[in-house]
This record gives structure tokens, sequence and C-alpha cells, in this order.
């Protein structure tokens, strides 16, 4: 039995575990490093224009069931009280044939009235019974375009803070560089083994590292308050970002030979979609001939008495039933005009698709030719980084020497320094341009 109860507290430990495990790591997750695959996943599930995307879903699902309630039994109620402050007189022929005046009704007259409807045809009930499922499909496009968005930027900005980050690691890098450096010229120039300039010029240099880095320092900042913008994080709360080099790297490359598909884009899809409401619209405006057929029930309630307090002493209750058709002769050329004006925006829209295949197609080319030329110049500058790098470690050493000048020295390490700022300014661009070619080729996915 002891036995039976240690394997019960232990299996329910390790289903307790995870649990907690992974309560922990949604909590915390933010102040931790966080990867781009981490922060796209916050951004979806927390930035307010995703948000509010997804609410106008919600409220596009009310209004479709609010259109359809019209297929459902409609019952009315109605209380009525009124008192005759002079009562009406109406005429009637005596035997003679002499009109005489004589006063009909009551006093005091009340009835409430219960009245149930059904429809059983209406054009404007039946045209949102087939518009609703496209509607649906148009929310959902809003928020799938809203998601694609925010993947765009989200992503852009994440690469942005990285590059700028990595830059403040290269001016760090230089800046003990140049440092010391500077404590090696003015050494030199103490002992009266060179002149001033070295130390001038190694005092320039620094100067202008630290001026640099101020200014990098200074954009991370609000490179760091934008994602928390873009992800929907509150500015108070801090961001740690985790990214691999070599795994960027490895992820920059597309299928540049893939053709366009129009319609793998989310901007075409929106376009069908509305097409199709427009199609519906047209039918809409071309059965508006159609009557309106309905079923109706009314039980009425009366009480008659000339005197107050005695009113609701007896009641007179009457009921009926039957069948009402509204049938639209002349609207003074209202339909017409409508059917006229919905065709003209379902031409509309033709031209809009054509548009828009237009501007996708010069799209994806521009950015597939930046991203083929970010691409090779990417290339170009992780080459020279490890050029640079040897170049400098050659003359530092040939300096040490004394075979090389300190003006040579400087200018291998800025060469350098400029290298590596270039090689992650082309990382970015290259890394971005891929997104626009993938956003092109409508291959950016939020399912």
């Amino acid at each position: 039995m002891k036995r039976v109860r240690l394997l019960w507290c232990l299996a329910v430990g390790l289903l307790w575990f995870p649990l907690e495990t992974a309560a922990q790591v949604r909590t915390d997750s933010v102040a931790g490093g966080l990867t781009l695959e981490q922060c796209l996943a916050f951004a979806l599930a927390n930035r307010p224009v995703v948000q509010q995307a997804q609410l106008d879903e919600r409220i596009g699902e009310r209004e479709i069931r609010a259109s359809l309630a019209g297929w459902l039994p409609q019952l009315n109620a109605q209380y009525n009280l009124q008192h005759y402050l002079k009562m009406p007189i109406t005429l009637f022929p005596n035997d003679a044939g002499v009109p005489t005046p004589r006063t009909i009704g009551v006093a005091n007259t009340s009835n409430v009235l219960l009245q149930a409807n059904q429809t059983l045809y209406s054009n404007d009930v039946l045209q949102a019974s087939r518009a609703a499922r496209f509607v649906r499909l148009q929310d959902d496009q809003n928020t799938i375009n809203t998601k694609i968005n925010t993947v765009v930027t989200v992503s852009k900005a994440f690469y942005d803070v990285l590059l700028t980050q990595e830059q403040l690691r290269i001016l760090n890098e230089a800046i003990t560089r140049q440092e010391k450096q500077l404590q090696d010229a003015k050494a030199q120039y103490e002992q009266g083994l060179v002149d001033k300039t070295d130390f001038q010029r190694a005092s320039i240099t620094l100067g202008n590292i630290l001026s640099d880095r101020k200014r990098a320092l200074e954009s991370v900042r609000f490179k760091h308050t934008y994602l928390k913008e873009l992800m929907g994080l509150a500015p108070e709360k801090p961001l740690k970002l985790a990214f691999n080099p070599s795994q960027m790297e490895g992820n920059i490359s597309v299928d540049t030979t893939q053709n366009i598909t129009f319609a793998n884009r989310i901007e075409y899809q929106q376009l069908q979609t509305q097409k199709q409401l427009q199609n519906l619209n047209i039918n809409y405006f071309r059965w508006g001939f159609l009557p309106t057929v309905s079923a109706f029930a009314n039980y009425n309630l009366v009480y008659q008495n000339n005197q107050f307090n005695e009113l609701f002493n007896q009641s007179y209750p009457n009921s009926l039933a039957g069948l009402s058709v509204a049938l639209p002769i002349f609207q003074g050329t209202r339909r017409i005009q409508n059917l006229r004006r919905a065709q003209l925006l379902d031409q509309r829209l033709d031209l809009d698709m054509l548009d828009l295949r237009n501007r996708i197609t010069s799209e994806y080319d521009q950015a597939l030719a930046n991203y083929k030329s970010d691409l090779t110049e990417w290339q170009t500058t992780k080459n020279n980084v490890a050029l640079a790098e040897d170049v400098y470690r050659i003359i530092k050493l040939q300096y040490n020497e004394g075979i090389k000048t300190y003006l040579d020295l400087i200018t291998a390490e800025t060469d350098l320094r400029v290298t590596q700022l270039n090689y992650f300014n082309a990382l970015y661009r290259v890394l971005a341009s891929k997104l626009d070619v993938q956003r092109a080729q409508g291959a950016i996915r939020v399912d």
C-alpha cells in the first residue's frame, strides 16, 4: 500500500511539473530572450490591430445573425388606453329619412394586441442568407491580411534591433582597440619615439567611434520601443532578444524561380470575395420586383365601458390569421438605378483586379531585384570582413615592428570597422528583402 501511494504521488508530481513549468515559461518568456518566432507568436496574440481584426470578425458574426433573424417568427405586443373627452357623433337617418345625430361608442377603451408574423419570402432576408458566407470570409481575410502585415513589420523591426546591437558590439570592440592604440601612441610620444600626430590621430579616431556608439545607443532604445509597440508589449516591460547569427545567415535563401500566383495574395482574395458579394447585390436588385410574403396571426383583447372604474370588468376579445403579400409596383425607377449602379461597381472591381495584378507583378519584380542585389552585396561584404581582419592583423604586426606607419594602422582599423558594419547592414537588407519577396509571392502563412 505504501508503494502504491508513493507511485501515485510520483505520477501526480510528474504531471504537475510540466504544467507548472509551461505556465512559468508563458509568464516569464517576455522577460527572457525571445527568438523571432516567439516575438511573432506574441505579436499575433497581443498586438492591438490583430485583436481589433479578430473583434471585427465577432462583430461581423453578430451582424450576420441579426440579419438572419428575419427568418425567425416575430412577436410583438401593443397596449392602448384611450378616453374620449367628447364622444364622436354619427348621423343616422330616421324613419322619415332625415339624418339624426347619435353618439356611437363608449367613453373608455383599452386593448392589448399580440401579433405574430412569420416571413415566408423576402428579398432582403434572402440576400442576407446568401451573403453570410462571403461576409464571414471577408472578415477572416481581413484578419489574415492584418496578421501578414504584422509578421512582416515585426520581423523587420526584430532584424533592425539585432543589427543595431551588432553595431554596438563592433563599436565597443573598436573602442577597446582604439583605447589600446591611444595608450601606445601616448607612451611612444612621451618617450620621444614618435611625434604628437600619432597621438592626436588616435584621439580623433576614438572620439569619432565614441560618437558613433552614442548614436547607436540612442537608436537601439527607440528601436526596442518600436518593436514593443508592434508586438503589443507594454513599454515598461523588459524585452531581451535571442538570436543565432549563423541561423540567420542560413535563413536568407528564398526560391526565386517561383512564378507569381495571384490567387496566393490575400489582397487578390479579398477582391474576389468583394466581387462575389457584388454579384449577389446585382441579383438582389434584379429580383427586387418579387413580393414579400408573410403569414400573421393577431389576438386582440378589448375592454370598453363608459365608467372608467368598471373598464376592466369585461373583455371583448377577437383574433385573426392571414397571409400578407406586399408587391412593389412602381418605385420611381429606384430599383433600375440601383441595379445599374451595382453593375457599374462590378465593372470597377474588374478594373481593380486588373490593376492589382499589375501592381503585384511590379512589386514582385522590384522585390526580387532588391533581393538579388542585396544577396550579392551580403556575399561580397562577408568575404571583405575576412580580408579586412587579415589586413588589420598583418598591419598591426608590421606597425609593432616599425614597418608600417600609424596612419596605415588607423586606415586598416577603420576599414575593418566599416566592413563589419557594412556586413550587418547587408545582412539586414537581404533578410528584409527576402520578406518582401515572400510577401509578393503570397508565401507568408499565418493560418
